[in-house]
Formats: structure tokens, C-alpha cells, sequence
């Protein structure tokens, strides 16, 4: 069933995509500055205020001595340091628990003036419900840095990113859905095999990037940015010889420093071979403006998000460029999900 065009459910969608895009930005920062395992509980509720007086500050900070962090790392911190870190984990929460009021009390409120009906309200509370397993996921990525090691597993970090993705993508085609309807039931035009073939295309780039990001979050997490900061070799190589040391095989793609950084670059020059290919295949197909625009789009945000993880590398992870850099590849998903959808204008 064809969903009709609904510019205020959009609009609404598209604002939840924004929180999450702030959501994405706070949490890499918080994840550069070591703030994350700060706070050592999980209360959706009481959480939401944080320390009030100088007493409550000093519980807070008593939780936090007895981290591995605190044993281990910060042992020399104060409260004032304390507090430092203390406060972006903290408005990483809050916006987590904003996210979901932002989401949860309009769906209601359009649930019950029967403004979403059909497979459209039940897809919005599986985005819900995959937002549910977002928090849980998050205090589970927690409490893996709160035992011994005092580090946060990578693969809980790649896949709290992760799941942070699907839900920025699940809002995003819903709401180019809402915006670009597809061609309502009756004769089509007949297709053009260049287009069609095009958005195999464009869905694989999504793919890719999507990929892509999945590898990022593994570099982060096992702070493989830190090393090889040379290109476009790696020290000297094009291929580290240390990139299969780890036994079993298996544990290079994760574990291995040379292994993750390789991939996500050999991703990047991929990606960087595509789309450009894919931009000059669809402008040559004499598409329309809106998939023109997308060609365009995905080719700019693209060339700004290579030359930003290049810089962050070479400048071996400034904050400031780092942060950029992960928002950079959601806007570049972005442009790969808008590129994917206008090729089905007229499917």
C-alpha cells in the first residue's frame, strides 16, 4: 500500500534524525575524552538529575574510585577532574532519554488522533522498540569497562554504533517515504535499464558505508588511530606485515590494530572509487534534478569525510577533528540513503 505524503510526520521524523546525529557526535566525544565509564550506574529515571550539592558530588565521585579506570588510570584525579568527565557522559544520557520523549510522546499523541495507521505505526514502534534496545545496549557497553579492564569492549562499542545507525536509517527512509511517495497504482512510464541498474547501485554504496562505519567503530575502539598515522602507506607499507600475527585468523579482523585500520581504509578507497564512478554513471543517464542533487551530495559529503579521517589520522585523533569525522560519516549515510531512495521516485 502506497503511504501518502505527510509533511508533519516527516518533519517530526527528521528531527528525531537530528537528535540522533547530536546523540552520535556527544558520544564520540564522550568516547575521546574518556568520559564514559564516569557514571557506574544505569537509573532511566532518578539519572536524569545529576549531582545537586557538594555531598551528592562526593558519592558520585566515591562510586567512580572505585572503578578500574579510577584504580588503574585517574588515580591521581580530583573531583574537579572528575567532573570534567562526569558531565559528557552525563549529557550523553540525557539526550538519549531526550530522544526518546522527542520520539515516543508524538507517536502517541499522532497514534491517537489517527494520524498513523497501517504498517506506518507499526514501523515506527519497531524504530521504538530498537530504540529500548539502544539504551540497554549502552549499559551494557558500560559495564564491560567497570569489571577489570578498564576499557569498554570494542565489539559492544561497534555495536552500540551500529544499532545507532539502523535507527537513524529506519527515521530517515520513513520520512523520505513520506516526502517522496513512490508513483501511485496505474500505468508506469517505461523504466530505463540505466536507471534501474543505478539503484542496485546506490543500495550497495549504503551498504558500504554503512560497513564502513562499523569499521570506524571497531578503529575506535581498540584506539587504532593512534597507530599508522602515516598516508597513504602505513608505516612504510601498503599492506603491514603484521597483519595476520594474531592466531586464530579470525581474531586479526578484530583484535589486531594493523588488521582494523587496514580495512577500514581499504573501505574508504573503495567507497572513494564508486561513488564517483556511480556520480558520473548517473549523470550521464540524464536522471532528474532530485537525483542529480542526490549524485552531487553523496559525491561532496564523501570527498569532506576522506580528507577529514585522512587529517584525523595524520594529526593522530584530535578531538575536535575526530568528532567531526563521525559526524561526517552519518551525514555521509545519509546522502547514500537519500541517493538509494530518489532512484526509486518512480519504482
Amino acid at each position: 500500500m502506497q503511504q501518502r505524503t505527510d509533511p508533519l510526520i516527516a518533519a517530526w521524523l527528521l528531527i528525531c534524525c537530528f537528535t540522533v546525529f547530536l546523540m552520535i557526535v556527544v558520544g564520540g566525544v564522550t568516547r575521546l575524552t574518556h568520559s564514559g565509564l564516569s557514571i557506574v550506574e544505569w537509573q532511566p529515571i532518578v539519572g536524569t538529575l545529576p549531582p545537586l550539592n557538594d555531598e551528592q558530588w562526593r558519592e558520585a565521585f566515591v562510586k567512580y574510585q572505585l572503578t578500574p579506570e579510577f584504580r588503574q588510570v585517574n588515580f591521581g584525579m580530583d573531583i574537579a577532574g572528575f567532573k570534567g568527565i562526569f558531565w559528557w557522559e552525563y549529557f550523553h544520557r540525557l539526550l538519549g532519554r531526550l530522544i526518546g520523549f522527542v520520539f515516543f510522546i508524538p507517536y502517541a499523541l499522532l497514534l491517537l488522533r489517527r494520524r498513523l495507521q497501517g504498517s506506518l505505526a507499526w514501523k515506527l514502534l519497531g524504530i521504538f522498540l530498537i530504540g529500548g534496545l539502544q539504551g540497554a545496549m549502552g549499559w551494557y557497553m558500560v559495564q564491560s569497562g567497570l569489571v577489570d579492564d578498564p576499557r569498554v569492549s570494542h565489539l559492544r562499542l561497534t555495536a552500540h554504533l551500529g544499532i545507532a545507525f539502523v535507527i537513524f536509517a529506519a527515521m530517515f527512509w520513513v520520512a523520505l517515504d513520506l516526502l517522496l511517495p513512490r508513483r501511485p497504482s496505474g500505468p508506469p512510464d517505461p523504466p530505463d535499464p540505466r536507471i534501474a541498474g543505478l539503484r542496485r547501485f546506490a543500495d550497495l554504496l549504503a551498504a558500504l558505508v554503512f560497513l564502513m562505519v562499523l569499521t570506524g567503530g571497531l578503529v575506535a575502539g581498540i584506539r587504532a588511530g593512534y597507530a599508522y598515522n602515516t598516508f597513504p602507506l602505513m608505516n612504510g607499507q601498503m599492506v603491514p606485515s603484521e597483519i595476520f600475527m594474531l592466531e586464530p585468523l579470525y581474531l586479526n579482523f578484530f583484535n589486531n590494530m594493523a588488521t582494523v585500520q587496514f580495512d577500514h581504509r581499504l573501505l574508504a578507497w573503495l567507497l572513494a572509487v564508486l561513488v564517483p564512478w556511480f556520480w558520473w554513471r548517473l549523470l550521464a543517464a540524464d536522471p532528474g534534478p532530485q537525483e542529480r542533487f542526490a549524485a552531487h551530495l553523496l559525491f561532496g559529503t564523501l570527498t569532506v569525510q576522506i580528507a577529514l579521517g585522512i587529517a584525523t589520522l595524520l594529526l593522530a585523533v584530535p578531538i575536535p577533528l575526530a568528532a567531526a569525522h563521525q559526524a561526517g560519516a552519518v551525514l555521509v549515510f545519509a546522502a547514500a540513503l537519500y541517493a538509494a531512495r530518489a532512484l526509486r521516485q518512480n519504482a
